[in-house]
């Protein structure tokens, strides 16, 4: 196939209907038929990347091998499509406008006035095009953030019409759009998705594909009228119907022919079918395991379960994996006062997993899981804050260190047992300063981690500033604490574990849940998952 075919997604009527999921979706389809595709997101707001956003403000922070914080659709694409991203992968309005200000300041426009067009729209097609001119993609999925008519999401449009302009027969648009049910009518009412195709053609973008998310089947007179009044032809009209898990989404577009669709619309003679059948082996075990595991989740943000979106989606490759029905219990950690409260709210699980999350507000409560889980040997995974709060429970009570803490949370503490990387202690910008992307750990012979990984040097991706303090590893490793995963260059401490017989006790400082992904569940949350279903 000669050159990159680009597929751009919009979204309109309103938010959060799926664009991230249909995007994934359509590329695992196109990937099973033998090419090789890639996805894009492109954010609206003016943030250079979600790093310093709160996670109730936008969801998760995913980060990407390359050390990228990114949206969590990136998470989606990875764990659709088994293919890492890259920071060209997630684009927002802050970094396309801090680009085009450094030329500027620069003189790189030679006195000119910068503006919109075509200087903003310029930037974003380098950005686009870079992903199909690197010679390794047959398609850039790119799908567009927030909703069409939003006046951040203006620029992007633009952008998408000039290059549908430039080169149409490699270019091509799907806009999602909301079919509400009217109850009191007992109709499905197809007016806000006429409104929502008026504005993109508005806007200069007329889609060839529609995608209509409804939680009713819409009958073929309802697709034909939808067809007929938004200039697009009746096999374009796809249904995306509420559906069990959102694993069952590729199939269901499949069932619709979406991918044929799209490839047809594109000139690209295509009959092979989709070859589908590692995914739906996989479906095939989520649904079917007759036994069930409880795990509770233990974080500050747990009413916006979208701030653990991969840690989430872990758990459930992993109990597939091992023919288990995930029971997820997502626990408050503001909640967890005291021991008596831990007894109330965590004696019923299977395992407990301690999230991650900055900051002195909910801090207390994981540590009082950690004693929980330590006390009671519940099986217990704790990830990147998780682990440290694990390190802090162990050093009060069996080291007996009461103040033991962490400097971010109490700096005059005298038993710093977590402490900031030195490298670190002298940055003053927030915004992408962590300790972020792959690192390699080196794990200690015998381990309980290296029997897991069946391997002794592994990479795995970090978003963290503060570490274990290694002036206390051999207190710890006396008390049976050990340090079992190291970086092997700074030798700073990535994984401890308290494992026996009869306990699985393990935290790590890295984020393993960005690593698992549908065909190839992360060994850690399987083996978590295993543990708490003994």
């Amino acid at each position: 196939m000669a050159g990159a075919k680009y597929i751009f997604v919009t979204g309109g009527v309103a938010s959060s209907l799926g664009k991230g999921i249909i995007a994934a979706s359509l590329g695992k389809l196109l990937q099973a038929r033998g090419y090789r595709v890639t996805n894009q997101k492109l954010d609206p707001y003016i943030n250079i990347d979600p790093g310093t956003l709160n996670p109730y403000e936008h969801g998760e922070c995913y980060v990407t091998v390359d050390g990228t914080e990114t949206d969590l659709d990136l998470g989606h694409y990875e764990r659709f499509l088994n293919v890492e991203t890259h920071r060209e992968n997630n684009l927002t309005s802050g970094r396309i406008y801090q680009n085009v200000i450094e030329r500027e300041r620069r003189g790189d426009f030679l006195g000119k006035t910068v503006q919109v067009i075509p200087h903003i729209t310029d930037e974003i097609k380098r950005n686009i095009l870079q992903l199909g001119q690197s010679g390794k993609f047959d398609f850039v999925i790119v799908e567009i953030g927030g909703t069409v008519g939003d006046i951040e999401s203006l620029p992007y449009i633009e952008s998408i019409r000039q290059m549908r302009w430039e080169m149409a027969k490699d270019c091509l648009s799907i806009h999602l759009t909301y079919v509400p049910f009217v109850r009191a009518a007992g109709e499905l009412k197809t007016k806000p998705t006429q409104h929502s195709v008026k504005e993109l053609q508005q806007e200069g973008v007329q889609p060839d594909i529609l995608v209509l998310r409804t939680e009713h089947t819409i009958p073929p007179d309802v697709r034909k009228k939808v067809a007929l009044f938004c200039n697009v032809e009746s096999d374009a009209v796809i249904e995306s119907i509420d559906v069990e898990t959102i694993y069952d989404v590729p199939l269901r577009m499949q069932a619709e022919h979406l991918d044929s669709v799209v490839l047809r619309k594109l000139g690209i003679n295509d009959t092979h079918k989709a070859d589908m059948s590692e995914w739906i082996r996989f479906i095939n075990k989520l649904k079917n395991a007759s036994q069930t595991v409880t795990v509770g989740l233990v974080g500050k943000y747990v009413k916006l379960p979208d701030a653990y979106k991969s840690i989430i989606e872990s758990l459930i490759h992993a109990s597939a994996y091992n023919d288990r029905k995930l029971e997820l219990k997502l626990i408050h950690s503001d909640n967890l006062l005291s021991e008596k409260h831990c007894e109330t709210m965590l004696n019923n699980l299977d395992g407990i997993l301690i999230a991650p999350g900055f900051g002195e507000r909910g801090m207390e409560g994981k540590i009082l899981a950690a004693h929980y889980a330590r006390t009671h040997r519940v099986p217990c995974l704790g990830i990147c804050f998780g682990m440290q709060c694990m390190v802090i429970e162990f050093a009060r009570h069996v080291l007996g260190y009461a103040d033991a803490h962490t400097t971010e949370v109490n700096p005059d503490t005298t038993h710093p047992v977590i402490d900031m990387m030195e490298n670190q202690k002298h940055i003053l910008h927030k915004g992408g300063s962590m300790r972020l992307g792959a690192y390699a750990c080196q794990l200690v012979e015998n381990s309980v981690v290296q029997a897991i990984y069946q391997k002794t040097l592994i990479e795995e991706r970090h978003r963290h500033r503060f570490e274990f303090n290694n002036s206390y590893q051999t207190e710890f490793e006396a008390a049976g604490m050990i340090c079992s995963g190291f970086n092997p260059e700074t030798h700073l401490v990535e994984i401890i574990e308290v494992c026996s017989d009869a306990q699985w006790y393990i935290g790590v400082q890295f984020h393993p849940e960005y690593r698992s992904t549908v065909l190839n569940p992360h060994p850690l949350f399987i083996n978590f998952i295993r543990a708490a279903s003994r």
